[in-house]
């Protein structure tokens, strides 16, 4: 009879150890759990850290103002072999070497008129325009546009730009024409920007051409479209006005 009670007492001690045992296995495998869902959740924490980074890098990278050049084959380089060489294209680079954040652009077509610019003017609005620079009337002026057409239609222009946002800063280009035009014509063509630009509070470049118009060092072959090196010349007469304007808006 003894023996039974002993193997008895041995089989229980075991059943004891295994029950312990198998509670341990339990807590170990629960702490290892918990400690997964510990790391996956650090893991998504950084993750959403990094995204939040992203997007406010992202934000920051769209964040540039807009400066649009409005104009004719002046403005869009007619005859250059890099588009870019062109003014617009130069006062990009400027822009970039100083760390300004504003996009250039160009929005000069070949031929373009003021009637033309008067007539694509609201699609050119649908988007935000920060600094407006208007670079038409030549092409009015070599046509013998009557004047009272072309400065309504600039006018009209600008209208459109300062219905649109009228916190936009708009820059107007003058532009002079050649003598044998006629001496009446050309002066009161000349007359027409700065007395727009007098009364609607333009920021005013006098002459877009200057040192440039009728050098024949500095023009293509037709002598009226300036060469790259003009065109260096250009960017230079527009930054002098544009620069202190996009000091104002920054």
């Amino acid at each position: 009879m003894p023996k039974p009670k002993i193997t008895q007492t041995l089989l229980n001690s075991s059943l004891s150890k295994c029950r312990n045992l198998l509670k341990f296995c339990y807590f170990l495998t629960v702490f290892a759990v918990m400690s997964c869902g510990n790391d996956t959740k650090s893991k998504a924490a950084v993750d959403t850290n990094e995204n939040a980074t992203t997007e406010t890098e992202a934000s920051e990278n769209t964040s540039n103002k807009t400066i649009l050049f409005f104009g004719d084959s002046i403005t869009a380089g007619l005859g250059l072999d890099d588009t870019n060489d062109a003014f617009p294209g130069i006062i990009q680079n400027k822009i970039d070497s100083l760390g300004l954040n504003y996009e250039v652009v160009n929005s000069g077509v070949s031929g373009e008129t003021t009637a033309g610019g008067k007539s694509r003017i609201d699609w050119i609005l649908n988007q935000d325009i920060d600094i407006f620079v208007l670079e038409l009337g030549a092409n009015d002026g070599l046509r013998g546009v009557p004047i009272s057409e072309t400065k309504a239609n600039l006018q009209a222009i600008i209208d459109a730009v300062k219905a649109k946002n009228p916190s936009t800063r708009i820059v107007l280009a003058g532009m002079e024409l050649p003598p044998n035009m006629g001496q009446d014509y050309t002066a009161q063509f000349r007359a027409i920007f700065s007395d727009l630009a007098s009364k609607n509070e333009l920021d005013f470049i006098p002459f877009i051409l200057k040192d440039v118009g009728g050098v024949k060092e500095l023009n293509q072959k037709d002598g009226i479209h300036p060469t790259a090196e003009g065109h260096r010349i250009l960017a230079k007469n527009v930054w002098e006005v544009l620069y202190p304007v996009i000091k104002g808006e920054s």
